[in-house]
């Protein structure tokens, strides 16, 4: 479904407005205007001529795609790119050039930026979701090894230059890995949400993950945080991906590859100034939610980090996306936001977020709050669950109070005689149940498990917190196994005051009237 927010009045000074970039593989990038191209699902897309129809093309908004390098002599790329703000933090010079390698290895970086900021009606390759945006290369990927350091070093540069960084990597998506941003690489992203941008604070998107179905995204610490913004992918006809991972953590979803045609993925650009079809991946998709959030921060510069999460909670559509195995459905939360565990709350809507954000108001002070904890170990039981609850009042009469949810994080110690047959639920007092942890077939471990590990739900978004929270333990498993659950402790993020009661919706039956209804008869019990 279209926003129902219209769209703001046409640019009229723009020549471009109302018509179809002239570039040569822009009848091939289906994901910004779908058609029906290659078995497509026509107007399935990112919605981008609706923005550019209001004459937001991404100017003065800058993106650092964080990788293995950015051909910047690109002829579709040269005009957009920012050398003030880039840098190798591979070689320690200035120059983030992709490094040679007979198999173009390292042509990811020079991929995923040509989908932010490929130039318009040059003849040349598609066209950038903010083609008018400029892209910063941090090369930092390709070496041997990686450092916390180096990842630090890379999410903290120039903070004040680049206002969205994008990373299309993470751990391993081997189904088996834990891991997460060690302590210099964490503080970096916490300094970049809280002081970048000259206090609005950066933005961070995040690729989910290709580990398929036997990986959960929530195990990878840098997709699950919640400075950060995961994004899954879709096909060209609504399914998720193969390679696709779930969480509760997804905020939203892009685009990655056709469905009839795996080879019809992402066109955009390539190494030695050339264009390619077959990009694809959560790689790809992360890429067009920066260009997406680069056109809101254009048609509203003081957008905090955070108001670009509520912009994507209450823009982000349904659509026609769907779980190809019927695993995952569409579900209503306690304030009536539909979400899923496979795609978030949506495909990103550029022509809507852009309306909302032009007249976007700031979202109170956010407020986290240690809603309770259980310190005593518990036994997981083979057969059935373990159920353990908490009951908050949401931290009332204190300084960090909070009524209206963002994220929630169930911090959690835990092992299991196979880690990957353990399943994890968290249910918010409003009935809303999250799978904070699914099965994953390939974890064999039986030592390690998991040592207060954040995992997050994003699916309780603008609920009420007081009350009872429940945590259910299971072994998913036709083998008996055992485990113990040695420590919960709840973690609610939020605001004290309502975060939309300065903003009229343009529709009644749009998520932000539906939203503000909700807490409005709330406030009235």
């Amino acid at each position: 479904m279209r926003s129902a927010i219209p769209a703001a009045t046409p640019d009229k000074s723009d020549p471009n407005v109302g018509k179809a970039p002239t570039d040569p593989y822009f009848p091939l990038q289906w994901y910004l205007r779908n058609t029906g191209q290659n078995g497509g699902k026509p107007r399935l897309d990112l919605n981008v001529q609706a923005a550019w129809d209001q004459g937001i093309t991404g100017k003065n908004v800058t993106t650092a795609i964080m990788d293995d390098g950015v051909d910047y002599m690109h002829p579709d790329l040269k005009f957009n790119y920012n050398a003030e703000a880039s840098y190798d933090f591979s070689s320690n010079d200035a120059y983030p050039y992709p490094r040679y390698t007979d198999d173009w290895f390292n042509s990811h970086g020079t991929r995923c930026a040509g989908e932010v900021a490929a130039a318009r009606d040059n003849g040349i390759c598609g066209v950038g979701v903010a083609y008018d945006s400029k892209i910063a290369g941090i090369r930092m990927l390709d070496q041997p090894y990686m450092t916390d350091l180096i990842e630090a070093n890379s999410m903290g540069h120039e903070p004040h230059k680049i206002h969205i960084y994008s990373a299309s990597w993470g751990p391993t998506d081997d189904g088996k890995t834990v891991d997460g941003p060690r302590n210099a690489t964490m503080r970096a992203i916490v300094q970049g949400v809280n002081e970048g941008r000259n206090g609005l604070g950066n933005i961070y998107v995040w690729a989910s993950g290709d580990g398929g179905e036997e990986d959960d995204c929530n195990c990878d610490g840098y997709a699950a945080s919640m400075w950060t913004i995961s994004i899954n992918s879709a096909i060209n006809d609504g399914q998720n991906a193969h390679y696709d991972e779930s969480c509760s953590s997804t905020l939203a979803s892009t685009f990655s590859n056709g469905a009839k045609d795996p080879n019809t993925g992402v066109a955009t650009t390539d190494l030695y100034g050339k264009c390619t079809t077959t990009h694809s991946g959560t790689s790809a998709a992360a890429p067009e939610a920066a260009g997406v959030f680069a056109l809101a921060l254009e048609a509203n510069p003081s957008l905090t980090w955070r108001d670009i999460q509520h912009l994507t909670v209450l823009t982000s559509k349904r659509n026609s996306l769907f779980d190809a195995k019927n695993r995952f459905h569409w579900t209503m939360n306690g304030v009536g936001l539909e979400f899923n565990h496979l795609f978030g709350f949506g495909v990103l809507d550029a022509g809507a977020m852009v309306s909302l954000a032009k007249k976007w108001r700031t979202v109170p002070p956010r407020y986290h709050c240690e809603a309770g904890a259980i310190l005593e170990a518990h036994q997981i039981p083979s057969k059935g669950s373990l159920l353990l609850s908490i009951k908050t009042d949401a931290c009332k009469g204190t300084d960090t109070e909070l009524r209206y949810l963002e994220h929630v994080q169930a911090v959690i110690t835990a092992n299991a005689s196979r880690r990957g047959d353990l399943e994890l639920f968290v249910t918010s007092p409003m009935g809303t149940k999250s799978m904070i942890l699914s099965r994953r077939a390939n974890d064999d471990d039986h030592r390690d498990g998991f040592t207060k590990w954040p995992f997050m739900t994003t699916h309780t978004w603008g609920e009420y917190p007081e009350g009872t929270w429940l945590l259910e333990a299971t072994f998913n498993s036709k083998e008996p196994r055992t485990g113990w659950l040695k420590e919960f402790s709840l973690v609610l993020h939020g605001t004290k005051d309502p975060p939309y009661r300065m903003l009229s919706p343009a529709s009644p039956h749009s998520k932000l009237a539906i939203v503000k209804k909700a807490h409005e008869d709330q406030d009235k019990m």
